[in-house]
């Protein structure tokens, strides 16, 4: 199934494409390497799960927080791109902000993890890193960046 097959049969909706906050291209194109700058969770111009994970927002609010920032990656890359270029997900890098005993990053960023899986398939798998900082722009709890092999031809 297409990318926008899958988005149907799961529920989803691509958001609309948030615009950058600062000066710089939210997809930089290098050779064959889509880069996509940092996604927040948004919905359509809304910010959405604001606060500290384990403090609060629970892991389940955080699992949806990145399955949010992940559907905006995908926004960014069907609109600037268009998924029947995408060779495929290389790397995603995921930052959170949590209070001083919460450590379930992994299961959070499980909600970006998998959303790619289910939406682009095989061409979803990929390597992460996991970063927590002690504060995101606007108190987002996470955000998403993530590198994609594209075909130019």
């Amino acid at each position: 199934m297409t990318p926008l097959e899958n988005l149907v049969k799961y529920g989803y909706q691509l958001p609309n494409v948030s615009t950058p906050g600062g000066s710089y291209l939210s997809v930089n194109i290098r050779e064959n390497i889509a880069y996509i700058a940092i996604q927040f969770p948004i919905l359509n111009e809304r910010f959405l799960y604001l606060g500290r994970l384990g403090d609060d927002l629970s892991t389940e609010d955080g699992y949806k927080a990145m399955e949010l920032c992940a559907l905006n990656v995908l926004s960014q890359i069907e609109n600037k791109i268009g998924f029947n270029k995408l060779v495929g997900l290389n790397h995603i890098d995921a930052y959170f902000q949590s209070g001083e005993n919460w450590d379930d990053s992994p299961k959070v960023v499980n909600g970006a993890s998998d959303l790619f899986v289910k939406i682009l398939e095989d061409k979803g798998q990929h390597s992460r890193a996991i970063f927590g900082v002690d504060k995101l722009p606007r108190n987002f709890c996470v955000g998403l960046t993530a590198s994609f092999t594209i075909r130019t031809k």
